[in-house]
């Protein structure tokens, strides 16, 4: 099992930032990627972006590709949501999720196996 734990959510206006943590915990060796997702009531899971835990080779979706950021800290087992620039089409609750599948498509929710509580991010107009 691997638990993982997210912080960071907030209210934000336009253009401004922040950044989400998800601390992972218990089998933290299983993991193949961490992605992040969001969403929006009524809607389903949108990609974010996602990490690879052990080669650290990141992809993002195109809506936040160059405002947000991904990285990793190995020793903490954290990975964060650098989140720049803000727009009210951002507001969602956001979620952390791993996947220990060695081939996944890492856009796609149902390949990940466990997820976050989410935290709540809006950014007001």
């Amino acid at each position: 099992q691997v638990q993982l734990v997210e912080s960071g959510g907030g209210l934000v206006q336009t253009g401004g930032t922040l950044r989400l943590s998800c601390a992972a915990s218990g089998r933290t060796f299983s993991i193949w990627s961490m992605g992040w997702f969001r969403q929006t009531p009524g809607k389903e899971r949108e990609f974010v972006g996602t990490i690879s835990w052990r080669t650290n080779n990141i992809w993002y979706s195109d809506s936040v590709k160059a405002r947000f950021t991904i990285s990793k800290d190995s020793a903490k087992n954290t990975v964060y949501l650098q989140m720049n620039s803000l727009r009210p089409e951002d507001t969602a609750v956001y979620y952390c999720a791993a996947t220990t599948s060695m081939m996944p498509a890492l856009a796609k929710a149902d390949s990940y196996d466990y997820w976050g509580q989410g935290t709540q991010v809006t950014v007001s107009s």
